[in-house]
């Protein structure tokens, strides 16, 4: 499976010499500087406290505004089931994996059929017939940009399931943000969160330190920013920001829970933030659902706190243009 051609292309577009990563570099697009240091946001705080508290189940909150520090942490280091968010950590794996040698991005891969992800859905992959092919690179589009799950249990499976993925996210210094599915001491925490578990703050540093540059490598850091950029689930948070303003994110569902991360590219800086509920009343699919409806909210709230002057409102409510067309 490895594939020099394809190592060498990567290395070229990563800007690297002999596998050695570069320093991070500068956030060239923001017009406020990139720094580290958190600044209480007293006013952001208590706003989106209020959604918190008025929401039918416990909710997790972490924002931070990449240039000047202003922040907001609710239950920002406590854990939350990941669902589809942990997909992050996979494709992480995926890229270290590649710069490794161990992969190349652009390799063949043959379909077989196994293994086959346990619950029924619309998966692009799951249309796939016995031995076709296709390459890594659009699996892991797949897999982040329409959460295929079918292409994300088979990249788990490649990736080598915890066992291999958590290492990286400690190489990262994150220390809540882990895979349980299929790894081994890892079944009691998988029967309490599911496939993953995260904190939201944990949530929006793995995503700040791809859009750094600082996740595996500068180069796979540049690669997964531009994946994460294409989603195609707009329907939550990301209804709430402008289509012409660039964000990354990633999406995350269970009956009793909904998640999103988010790092919007804002005209004046940066910003990241993660919303996820657990243990929330409303159970039903809907786009009316109350955590979708969370998302909408903490991401309008946030949105219109550092871009209080930029002229734009979603056409729709819901974030479902056809509904109220």
């Amino acid at each position: 499976m490895k594939n020099s051609n394809n190592r060498r292309e990567f290395f070229a577009k990563a800007g690297l010499a002999g596998g050695t990563a570069l320093v991070m570099p500068e956030l060239s697009q923001a017009k406020t500087a990139y720094t580290e240091k958190e600044k209480p946001d007293k006013k952001l705080q208590k706003k989106l406290m209020s959604l918190a508290e008025n929401f039918r189940g416990e909710v997790g909150i972490y924002a931070r505004h990449l240039g000047d520090g202003r922040s907001v942490r609710i239950r920002a280091d406590e854990l939350f089931p990941t669902a589809s968010m942990i997909k992050i950590a996979i494709m992480a794996r995926l890229f270290d994996m590649i710069l490794k040698g161990e992969i190349g991005y652009h390799d063949n891969l043959e379909w077989t059929g196994e293994p086959k992800y346990p619950y029924e859905g619309e998966d692009i992959l799951s249309c796939f017939r016995t031995g076709q092919k296709i390459k890594l690179s659009k699996l892991i589009m797949l897999m982040i940009t329409i959460s295929d799950n079918q292409a994300s249990f088979w990249l788990q499976q490649i990736a080598g399931y915890g066992t291999e993925i958590n290492p990286v996210l400690e190489s990262l210094s994150l220390e809540k943000l882990r895979m349980n599915s299929r790894t081994p001491g890892r079944e009691e925490a998988q029967k309490n969160y599911g496939w993953g578990q995260t904190t939201p703050y944990e949530m929006c540093r793995i995503l700040e330190l791809i859009r750094t540059g600082r996740a595996v490598s500068r180069g796979a850091s540049e690669e997964m920013y531009r994946i994460l950029t294409r989603i195609y689930w707009s329907g939550e948070a990301l209804s709430q920001i402008p289509p012409q303003v660039q964000a990354a994110s990633k999406q995350g569902a269970l009956s009793r829970s909904r998640s999103e991360v988010v790092l919007v590219n804002a005209p004046h800086g940066d910003y990241v933030f993660c919303c996820i509920s657990k243990n929330q009343e409303d159970t039903g699919w809907e786009d009316t659902n109350e955590g979708y409806q969370l998302l909408r909210d903490v991401s309008r709230t946030i949105w219109r706190h550092f871009e209080p002057d930029y002229d734009w409102e979603p056409a729709v409510s819901v974030g479902m243009w056809d509904q109220n067309r």
